[in-house]
């Protein structure tokens, strides 16, 4: 598993550790009953604090993408699909707000924006 962390990114720490894990599992990079490093070892490869990491895991495991088993370690979860589903549209509902107010910023309208995502969406 490899997690990148960036000081130029603006995200917190323990966020970018939480988005990229969540990404290797729902992409299903991360299989479920994979056991993941220990905090302390993935602390230790990323050189950061152990809190840190501690705080990423408890979030994930809030969050319902792993569960920790005492003494063994923490585990990715068996995927609740819509579970999934249901959080990567609230975060796709977000961007879009955000798109939308820095459109309307430049005066741009809906329509505008529409044949920009066609556009986009025919590149690749």
């Amino acid at each position: 598993m490899e997690i990148i962390i960036s000081n130029a990114n603006n995200q917190p720490i323990y966020e970018q550790i939480y988005t990229q894990i969540k990404s290797l599992i729902i992409s299903g990079s991360l299989k479920e009953g994979e056991l993941l490093p220990s905090i302390r070892n993935l602390a230790k490869d990323l050189r950061i604090s152990v809190i840190t990491t501690k705080r990423a895991y408890d979030e994930l495991e809030k969050d319902g993408y792993i569960y920790s088993v005492a003494g063994r370690g923490s585990y990715v979860a068996e995927k609740n699909i819509e579970l999934m589903q249901e959080a990567n549209l609230k975060e796709i509902e977000e961007h879009i707000r955000a798109i939308m107010q820095l459109a309307s910023s430049c005066n741009l309208t809906t329509d505008n924006i529409i044949e920009m995502v066609k556009l986009i969406s025919e590149e690749g």
